[in-house]
């Protein structure tokens, strides 16, 4: 695509840009699946049999493995791969080796590091650690993830459970999508809508100014941004057969 203006804006500290652009990449895909996530699976009692990789909460059981965890006290996110408890080849961390690939592949220290330091990280999520699991989740795609707290940190789980339905492509909440990813993400708002249309396999048309999109079915959306490229708004027009 053409005309893209690319925003000057910081990585959240104490993160890397090279994992800022992925998140910013990510973000809104996985928010929205998080959504469809909580229909299902209500955020009840639960209890995680990691070997047989099942989460339950409130009767409903899903298949999970695991990304890693989050110490409190320590403010350091440890893989799964590197928790001594579990290693990479315990049955609910082999699925997750794909992040640390392409940790790998793209350059990107947070998903290679064993324990990441997360005690710079001052945003709007709770910790540092949650964002890494968004972008591990998104990095997986399926199901979505699951925060598991105890006294003293967080368990980070991924759904890969094809019972779990995948988000499906709707233009309403696109602004607030964009908007809460970029908050947790600031560094390329462009990017993360884009991307976000890419994964629903929405066509669109960049200019200088807005992102214009082709809507499944008819119609279009018009995404503006301001001169530093931050997102500004988002109007979509439906065909009258969209209109119920």
């Amino acid at each position: 695509m053409s005309g893209s203006t690319p925003v000057i804006a910081s990585e959240p500290a104490p993160f890397s840009q090279a994992f800022a652009r992925l998140g910013a990449a990510l973000t809104a895909i996985v928010l929205q699946q998080q959504e469809t996530l909580s229909e299902l699976l209500p955020r009840e009692d639960w209890n995680a049999d990691l070997t047989a990789r099942t989460y339950s909460s409130g009767g409903m059981t899903v298949r999970v493995s695991l990304l890693g965890s989050y110490a409190e006290q320590e403010q350091t996110w440890l893989w799964g791969w590197a928790n001594t408890q579990f290693g990479p080849e315990h049955p609910a961390v082999e699925p997750t080796l794909p992040v640390r690939a392409a940790g790998e592949r793209l350059g990107i220290p947070e998903l290679t590091t064993p324990e990441v330091d997360l005690s710079g990280y001052d945003g709007p999520a709770g910790h540092g650690g949650e964002l890494i699991a968004v972008a591990a989740a998104g990095l997986l795609g399926g199901g979505g993830y699951i925060g598991a707290g105890y006294p003293g940190g967080s368990a980070y789980l991924h759904v890969d459970d094809p019972r779990v339905p995948r988000a499906e492509w709707d233009p309403i909440p696109v602004p607030r999508l964009v908007i809460n990813a970029t908050s947790l993400f600031p560094t390329d708002h462009r990017l993360t809508l884009a991307r976000f249309l890419s994964h629903h396999k929405v066509a669109y048309h960049q200019t200088p100014a807005t992102i214009k999109a082709l809507l499944p079915g008819g119609g279009t959306g018009l995404a503006t941004f301001d001169g530093g490229g931050r997102f500004t708004g988002w109007e979509a027009g439906l065909t009258p057969a969209n209109v119920s």
